[in-house]
């Protein structure tokens, strides 16, 4: 017994002896070679000290940009709108920009659920503060009149798009932030009974006034030329107003019910949208190349 434990004990010993002369043989291995190999493409490497890209046009640095084209707002209730719309843009660097954007707000279009109150509605006693008597439903909802929006512009993806495997685009994503000044047409003020036509002629009529909220979204650009290029832009601008001209809040717990009346507590909340499709124009008409 006492042999063969021995002998046990030997290879035992032997093999650890080995694998501890392997593994200090690696680490020294990769402690010279390491240092040496990242000397050696530092200072000899055929890439050494040159930019990451050659040629690159810097579309955006030191020129100013005009887009025009129709903005379609997203997802509203009662009234959509079409813009006719622009933005002003100078580019500090070809990674940031400060300019405005701005539109009028030049059709509204019924929605279907519009049309369907118009049309379907019951008007009586219980609906007079809500619904005229008569006219068009369509005219007391909520409009957007213009907007103009300061903001400023961050380029941080820029690369080329594919068509077809034969066509390649210069291409950006930028993302946009600022504070939205909007024309908002809605209806106006009314006292307790004098919000029914009965009471009051004008009980329908719409005031316009100017909202004020953060606005931001982020866009795509299509440089087709050296001066033009193709935008598609998402906007949003969340505040709160009175879409569809009802008496919805003010009384009862946490102002959540009806009081009769028409005045800022019918304003609910509303996460604004829209698209912004354009044709871009640069000044100067050439970008500028890097080396």
């Amino acid at each position: 017994m006492k042999r063969r434990l021995s002998g046990t004990s030997k290879s035992i010993r032997r093999s650890l002896c080995a694998g501890l002369a392997a593994a200090a043989a690696l680490v020294g291995t990769l402690a010279v070679s390491s240092p040496a190999s990242a000397q050696e493409i530092q200072l000899t490497g055929p890439l050494a000290g040159a930019p990451s890209v050659h040629r690159l046009r810097n579309y955006r640095e030191g020129r100013f940009e005009l887009a025009l084209g129709p903005g379609f707002t997203l997802l509203d209730e009662y009234q959509r709108t079409i813009f006719v719309a622009g933005r002003l843009q100078y580019n500090i660097f070809d990674w940031l920009g400060v300019g405005v954007f701005g539109g009028f707000g030049a059709a509204n279009i019924s929605t279907d659920l519009t049309d369907k109150i118009n049309s379907t509605a019951t008007r009586n006693s219980r609906t007079a503060v809500n619904l005229p008597s008569n006219g068009d439903y369509a005219d007391q909802t909520g409009k957007l009149k213009w907007m103009a929006a300061p903001q400023v512009t961050f380029s941080p993806f820029r690369g080329k798009l594919a068509l077809f495997q034969k066509l390649f685009v210069d291409t950006d994503l930028y993302l946009h932030a600022g504070a939205a000044f909007v024309g908002v047409e809605e209806r106006g003020d009314c006292g307790v009974g004098k919000c029914t036509q009965a009471t009051n002629p004008n009980a329908f009529a719409t005031n316009t006034r100017t909202a004020i909220a953060p606005t931001f979204g982020l866009g795509l650009t299509l440089y087709a030329t050296n001066f033009v290029s193709i935008n598609v832009e998402y906007r949003a601008f969340p505040f709160s107003w009175n879409r569809g001209g009802f008496d919805t809040r003010g009384a009862g717990p946490d102002a959540s019910f009806p009081d009769n009346q028409i005045n800022s507590e019918d304003r609910t909340f509303k996460f604004n949208q829209m698209v912004f499709v354009a044709a871009g124009f640069y000044l100067p008409t050439s970008p500028k190349v890097s080396d």
